[in-house]
């Protein structure tokens, strides 16, 4: 099957503690009440390093170390995720180096959709998920500012809305059930006839039985956010070394410090894993997180810029369909189970044309202007793996499946608030790797 719906993507999901912190003293310091003092080699004895339980409820107390100076950050993955905690870390003062397998910004980056679709994606079963998610949309509009400002580009942030369209009496009545669920989360979409979205995109198909409307769901060109988050967290003062695959996580009595990356250890205070569906490959994490590579086709058409024949994003059955300034529309996506197999196939882009077609016949004439796979990072429960690792000085930061362009802001942000602030804020909370090793443990009971 080749549907992009999520509850498709949970029959196709594979069958298959608050970590201790250590708080040092900085070499050259020691604590004399609320300051400090530098001393002499001479005046430095050894000390036993202090292990510390954060409560879980609680914000952890900032350590010693970042107390006196900004820490020094490992970032393992340059998609949109690495590279937004390595500008927000940047930005202040931390010393970011960013390691990446192949190209910044060349993975599922790349080849999303850039759709901000809180709304109308959310299914039963992912009310807590729906909230994180609704809490980065509503932070894209500023996030977008700042990035275009910090790096001098355009990122086409789009805030038509997005049309989710009915072709038969079926489709009818599972649209109009679903907007119930949705609106019982306090969400924004409404009805609208088959007339009223013909009239707001006139080349859609003239026997539609209706239509929902979720005005909050956007879209941004997620290919330009990647490369202007290049520029900002350059500009920042983070390093970002492209085709340096971390091999594995080095880790001393209990906590990360540092990476093997092309066979050079480097040195960290603290590593954030943002490898998206790679993650699992990286050596020396404890326990993996369970992150698992989900293929997507896709492909692109090439409208006239002047004279689109879509302005929103468009959901139809079988497919969805991503309209872009530069006249390119983006038609996705299959939800394949098949690992890194990198292999378009005619079966796949003929059943997204054939869905595309139904919905807005007009495509028939425009030329084919790309096609590509992406892996997208799935998790056990298809959402992201955000905050401490296992092991001490580790944040994971992936995971996110079909949001990880919504979920910027929010990831980038929290992320940021955890390593320099020791702050786990409570977005994210739920959203722990421990939430697994809870769930089998409640089903062994």
């Amino acid at each position: 099957m080749v549907c992009g719906s999520r509850r498709c993507d949970r029959d196709r999901r594979l069958l298959a503690a608050t970590p201790l912190r250590r708080v040092t003293v900085g070499r050259n310091y020691q604590l004399f009440g609320l300051g400090c003092r530098a001393v002499s080699a001479a005046e430095i004895k050894p000390i036993e390093p202090v292990w510390v339980m954060p409560a879980e409820e609680e914000p952890v107390s900032q350590s010693t170390t970042s107390a006196f100076r900004t820490p020094n950050v490992a970032i393992i993955g340059a998609g949109v995720i690495g590279l937004s905690i390595a500008w927000r870390l940047a930005q202040r003062g931390a010393d970011v180096t960013v390691f990446e397998r192949d190209a910044a910004g060349k993975g599922a980056s790349h080849a999303a959709a850039g759709m901000l679709a809180a709304s109308a994606e959310v299914e039963p079963g992912e009310e807590g998920l729906f909230a994180l998610n609704r809490a980065s949309k509503a932070l894209w509009p500023a996030f977008a500012a700042e990035l275009e400002q910090a790096s001098g580009e355009t990122i086409d942030l789009r805030q038509e809305g997005t049309l989710v369209v009915a072709l038969t009496a079926d489709d009818r009545a599972r649209l109009r059930h679903h907007l119930q669920f949705q609106r019982g989360l306090d969400a924004l979409p409404e009805w609208i006839s088959a007339a009223e979205a013909r009239r707001r995109e006139p080349h859609l198909n003239p026997n539609l039985s209706g239509a929902v409307f979720s005005p909050q769901d956007h879209q941004v060109d997620n290919r330009k956010v990647a490369a202007a988050l290049r520029i900002a967290a350059e500009r920042a003062g983070a390093k970002i070394r492209e085709h340096a695959p971390v091999e594995r996580v080095v880790t001393e009595d209990g906590r990360a410090t540092g990476v093997v990356a092309a066979g050079a250890i480097e040195r960290a205070e603290w590593v954030v894993l943002a490898a998206g569906a790679w993650s699992r490959a990286i050596e020396g994490l404890g326990a993996p997180p369970p992150v698992r590579p989900v293929k997507g086709q896709m492909l692109a058409l090439r409208m006239d810029p002047h004279a689109p024949l879509l302005r929103h994003v468009v959901w139809a059955p079988g497919a969805y369909l991503v309209p872009r300034h530069d006249g390119r529309l983006l038609i996705g996506a299959t939800v394949e189970e098949k690992g890194f197999d990198p292999q378009l196939t005619a079966g796949a882009q003929l059943a997204l044309l054939e869905a595309a077609w139904r919905a807005l016949p007009g495509i028939e004439e425009l030329p084919i202007a790309e096609a590509w796979v992406g892996f997208r990072p799935g998790s056990r429960d298809d959402a992201p793996i955000l905050g401490r690792g296992p092991t001490g000085g580790l944040i994971y930061a992936t995971g996110h499946y079909r949001n990880g362009i919504l979920l910027t802001p929010v990831t980038s942000q929290t992320i940021a608030a955890l390593i320099l602030d020791q702050r786990l804020d409570p977005l994210i909370a739920p959203f722990s790797i421990e939430r697994f090793a809870r769930a089998v443990a409640t089903a062994a009971e």
